[in-house]
């Protein structure tokens, strides 16, 4: 199943956080920090929202961050996908 996003949308996966602190303390699933890097999957094609002209600036493979809290997570075939759009994401790592 391939999911496509409408207008200015991103699907993007999270990268997972890091398991132990540089100590090497190994922190349980509720101590992690929501993680804000993420590999872009699906870009959607833009166009006009809300009377302005979206050009989409990033594209699939992208390493990106992303505002904390942003956007709807989904499942999709066992896998855990966020949608947000192109606004909350904040820089792309080159």
């Amino acid at each position: 199943m391939k999911i496509r996003p409408l207008a200015d949308r991103v699907v993007i996966k999270k990268i997972e956080a890091e398991e132990k602190t540089a100590s090497g303390i190994v922190l349980p699933g509720a101590a992690k920090e929501q993680p804000q890097m993420a590999e872009v999957v699906e870009v959607g094609p833009g166009g006009i929202v809300d009377g302005k002209e979206i050009v989409m600036e990033l594209k699939v493979n992208d390493k990106v961050i992303f505002t904390k809290y942003a956007g709807t997570e989904v499942k999709i075939e066992g896998k855990e996908y966020t949608i947000l759009r192109q606004s909350d994401i904040l820089a792309v790592i080159e």
